[in-house]
């Protein structure tokens, strides 16, 4: 397996690139600590590429992630066509996943959450900067330290969250 130190980001680009565009935006902020290797800077797609070639490209970037982040917004649940796709190759190919919920909600959102990660090992966070990088920086370790038995969605405690100041 080559080596992964890619981030993948999962989101409905046509409700949530604003979620996406604030990630990208507190990376290139020398004054906020935040950054993530992104996925989506290899092989750029254009608007005219078929959905074999998309799929074909989603799989490349995937092959060099490290981590998946799943962007939870009011329709990401009801995307069959790449987000549950992506989901999917994710699990197939044992990638971990950080569900990041956009109305902040600290645990499974189980009106929002999509169904294919519902109930799987999956880590829920809100979209806050300090809470993402921790779970960037964390959550792919222990999901590689998991026993056969652990299962379940994951949340981090208050304790977290009241180290980083939130």
């Amino acid at each position: 397996m080559s080596y992964r130190n890619k981030t993948y980001v999962i989101f409905d680009g046509d409700e949530d690139m604003w979620a996406y565009r604030f990630m990208r935006g507190w990376k290139a902020n020398e004054h906020v600590d935040f950054d993530f290797f992104d996925a989506h800077d290899l092989k750029p797609l254009t608007d005219r590429a078929g959905e074999d070639t998309v799929k074909r490209r989603l799989r490349d970037r995937l092959s060099n992630t490290k981590q998946a982040l799943v962007l939870i917004g009011e329709k990401t649940k009801n995307l069959y066509r790449f987000v549950r796709w992506e989901l999917e190759t994710c699990h197939n190919l044992d990638i971990p996943i950080i569900a990041v919920n956009l109305n902040g909600k600290r645990t499974q959102d189980n009106d929002l959450c999509p169904l294919i990660i519902r109930d799987t090992y999956v880590v829920h966070i809100p979209f806050k900067l300090k809470i993402i990088q921790y779970a960037l920086d964390n959550f792919p370790d222990e999901y590689r330290r998991r026993k056969p038995q652990d299962s379940g969605p994951r949340v981090y405690n208050d304790s977290v969250y009241e180290k980083l100041g939130l």
